[in-house]
């Protein structure tokens, strides 16, 4: 077995990593340090949750620390950008610990708050500094900071970075930067348009994958639920009722979408909170905080925190709304079954979303199972029509035999709940949470 030790780190940063409690490193972090450590510049593609940040904040750590060198006053030696404030305080959280044995200064800056703190800790320098793209431009433009002695350039959640939202920050900030630099891309995804552009800042590079891109986390249990749009919000409160959804992160696709949420969960006494770009940094950071400590069970968000929520056991994923880009599914339900746990990804799946669903399904290659819904309190009348109708043509199209057939040989083997697939199969609790997924048996 690899240990920290066999891929050349320095002892500093070997003591911190068993301070940590970190033993051997994952496959992202054997592949990519050594080249990182020589130089290189890397893509680094990797599921969320397997270490990516250690990857990229190790061999740099150790860079840096190895050239006895002062920042000079408004610069900084490395530059980590990140698409969220989340991501972006949690990677700088990472590389202080990672570091404790150095003398290396880290700061991170980021929107939503007051610009001249910032300002102050860039004033001496500093050695590694974490940002995201609109603030670092904020500050470049009032000559508060500049680039030009960056020596190590990391894209961190590439995909993100270089889509549409960012690609015209990030070329005006790699613009700014010296020539002669080592850039290093890291994500869970990369679709062949983004990685075509990444590629122009790359000079020369070491391609990392250690699992098939888009491939979801194989120890998430993924299934959806028929339902229409507006019984969604009861069916969310039936669910949660259940106490074996100890920390659940809710997905939805709007920012006012989230708060609906958080209103109806409170008013059925389910306590919740919502986490959104709408919402100032420090109720985000509170909303975070009670989360983690378990104040609120419920943490409700839009794909803000997709990329930027690394909380210790999640227990459930739900995807209120599916996602209409398929790759936002596979980075949403990588926030539980992190650090080797467990977890479960419940969708919740409207007639007009079936188009995502099966995007979805493509892209992950894997059929995510149909689960009968529980009654909703308050509901009356026949079954909807609707609803059954679209649960029967699901099932058809994923028998096992018709699945097979097509995924063809790549597919692989079928998950077994697939090679137990049975039509119309009942669950074996009736419990107001719809335990049809069951924790133990895996029905």
């Amino acid at each position: 077995m690899t240990v920290f030790s066999d891929l050349g780190l320095s002892a500093p940063i070997l003591g911190a990593l068993a301070a940590e409690g970190y033993s051997a490193p994952t496959p992202i972090q054997t592949q990519a340090i050594p080249p990182v450590l020589a130089g290189r510049d890397l893509c680094g593609i990797a599921q969320t949750g397997t270490g990516k940040t250690a990857a990229f904040a190790l061999p740099i750590l150790q860079r840096l620390a190895a050239i006895r060198q002062r920042p000079a006053p408004q610069t900084c030696r490395a530059l980590v950008l990140s698409p969220t404030r989340e991501l972006a305080s949690q990677i700088a959280d990472s590389f202080r610990a990672y570091g404790a044995g150095m003398p290396l200064s880290t700061a991170v800056v980021f929107g939503g708050v007051p610009i001249g703190r910032q300002r102050q800790q860039l004033a001496r320098g500093v050695d590694i500094l974490v940002a995201t793209p609109g603030r670092l431009l904020d500050l470049i433009d009032n000559r508060m900071l500049a680039l030009s002695s960056v020596q190590v350039l990391v894209l961190d959640e590439a995909d993100r970075m270089l889509d549409l939202g960012f690609v015209h920050a990030l070329k005006r900030i790699v613009k700014l930067l010296p020539r002669q630099r080592q850039t290093l891309l890291f994500s869970a995804t990369m679709p062949k348009a983004i990685a075509t552009l990444a590629e122009q800042y790359l000079t020369d590079p070491i391609k990392v994958v250690v699992t098939p891109a888009a491939t979801t986390v194989e120890r998430v249990e993924q299934s959806v639920f028929f339902v229409q749009s507006e019984q969604k919000r009861d069916l969310l409160a039936t669910i949660l009722r259940d106490p074996a959804f100890v920390r659940v992160l809710v997905f939805t696709r709007t920012k006012h979408g989230a708060d609906r949420v958080v209103r109806h969960l409170t008013n059925a006494g389910i306590e919740a909170s919502a986490i959104h770009g709408n919402k100032s940094q420090p109720q985000r950071e509170r909303a975070l905080a009670g989360f983690r400590d378990g104040q609120a069970r419920v943490l409700v968000a839009t794909d803000i925190a997709a990329r930027g929520i690394d909380v210790d056991g999640v227990s459930h994923v739900i995807n209120f709304e599916l996602p209409n880009v398929p790759e936002d599914y596979v980075h949403r339900i990588g926030r539980t079954a992190r650090a080797g746990a467990a977890g479960i990804a419940i969708a919740f799946c409207s007639a007009e979303e079936r188009p995502y669903l099966r995007d979805i399904e493509k892209l992950t290659r894997r059929a995510v199972r149909v689960m009968p819904a529980p009654s909703l309190a308050g509901r009356s009348g026949p079954p909807d029509r609707q609803v059954e109708a679209t649960q029967q043509d699901h099932r058809a199209r994923h028998a096992p035999a018709q699945l097979a057939a097509k995924l063809g040989p790549r597919g692989g083997s079928l998950p077994a709940f697939l090679r137990d697939w049975k039509p119309a199969a009942a669950p074996r609790s009736k419990s107001p949470a719809g335990r049809a997924f069951n924790h133990a048996g895996r029905t």
